[in-house]
């Protein structure tokens, strides 16, 4: 007899599909306790929302910081708090991987049908983080409605792509910084620099910055593409380093290209785990 053919699975479609079931799981959980779920997602929009509130304080003593006004730097900082809140919301947890790795329950991920880093993403999903994201679009809501830009279908179009492609880019770096953990055993810290001290630089103007930090976020670590271009392009504004105004729509591309070594990365670290062995 002919040996059957199995037809081998799309490991893409199955990991969404174990993320959306383990995911499923914990918003259960999470929902059994509404009270508690709604004080905690209230807290955690009214802590990030401090941030805002200090530049707010800023402002009430100048008129503009490196030439911004406060609507334009709220341009800013709602776009990179929403991206950074959504990609915190479903990839936030693979900054636990370190934890996972010394304490061998990574192990237990190894042997279940669903992509690990599905399930290392997946694991005690966060639903209070709807907070961050929240307050982000407020205040993003608020710099629209108070900027003095002339507003085209390109303009309109590029605030949502800007959040959207903006998480992408936030969550190739946490792929990234969970990779360079199975090296480094526990470096939360390291890629917590880049995600939520990146986000603090992003709500500032780019005009604040020295031209070699500019370069870095813009060629080497990417995070100029979350809000700086696009945002610039919406104010009108070019940006320090003199790039063509075209690059503010190629941030979903950078999300795609900057996604490609960050999956390697984390194929190449899983692969060189070796367990704990216990």
């Amino acid at each position: 007899m002919a040996p059957v053919d199995v037809p081998v699975r799309n490991r893409a479609v199955e990991g969404l599909r174990g993320y959306g079931l383990i995911v499923a799981m914990w918003v259960r959980s999470t929902m059994t306790y509404r009270t508690s779920f709604f004080l905690s997602t209230f807290g955690n929009a009214a802590i990030t929302l401090l941030d805002f509130v200090a530049i707010w304080i800023m402002f009430s003593h100048v008129d503009a910081l490196g030439g911004f006004t406060l609507p334009e730097i709220a341009l800013l900082y709602g776009s990179s708090s929403a991206s950074l809140g959504l990609a915190d919301l479903l990839l936030g947890n693979t900054d636990r991987i370190g934890v996972r790795i010394r304490d061998g329950s990574l192990d237990t991920m190894l042997v279940r049908p669903v992509p690990v880093l599905a399930q290392v993403a997946a694991d005690r999903f966060a639903l209070r983080r709807l907070g961050r994201i929240g307050q982000g679009l407020a205040v993003l809501c608020w710099a629209v409605s108070e900027l003095g830009v002339a507003w085209t279908a390109g303009k309109v179009l590029l605030v949502p792509v800007m959040v959207l492609a903006g998480a992408a880019i936030f969550g190739a770096v946490m792929v990234t910084g969970a990779a360079f953990q199975f090296v480094a055993g526990d470096a939360a810290e390291v890629q917590n620099s880049f995600t939520y001290g990146g986000n603090t630089m992003l709500q500032y103007p780019p005009t604040v910055f020295a031209k070699d930090l500019l370069r870095g976020v813009t060629f080497v670590v990417p995070l100029a593409f979350v809000n700086w271009l696009p945002a610039l392009y919406v104010l009108g504004r070019p940006y320090p380093l003199g790039l063509p105004g075209w690059v503010a729509f190629v941030s979903p591309l950078v999300a795609v290209l900057v996604f490609v070594p960050a999956s390697l990365a984390w194929r190449a670290g899983l692969r060189s785990y070796r367990s704990t062995g216990s």
